[in-house]
């Protein structure tokens, strides 16, 4: 056998260990499990602190994130219509309690009935 042959043993082996997944396998991977990225920034001029920004970042799919007990795109009204939905039900239910409110105390000090 040549040089070749023993680092190369035939079909099915592989010469240079594992083959390298595609991006679509690496994305796949990391939705699936998750990732986490979290880091500081911290801007000081002579010992005093004037800044300091606390990054993190958790990169998953939506079934992931939800057992990771993050759902906070389903409460934003900003990001979800639903919610945005029961943010305007929530504050009309509060106006219209006000409101109730201002009246009976009119109808207590004029007497008046609706």
């Amino acid at each position: 056998m040549t040089d070749l042959d023993h680092r190369y043993a035939g079909p099915g082996t592989e010469p240079y260990g594992p083959p390298s997944g595609s991006l679509a396998d690496l994305l796949e991977r990391v939705l699936d499990k998750g990732i986490v990225i979290a880091g500081d920034i911290k801007i000081d001029l002579l010992d005093i602190e004037l800044l300091t920004i606390r990054l993190r970042l958790f990169i998953a799919s939506v079934d992931t994130a939800r057992k990771a007990g993050i759902d906070w795109w389903e409460t934003d009204p900003a990001l979800s219509s639903r919610a945005a939905r029961d943010a305007l039900a929530e504050e009309n239910a509060r106006l219209r309690e006000r409101l109730d409110a201002l009246e009976g105390a009119a109808e207590e000090t004029t007497g008046a009935v609706r």
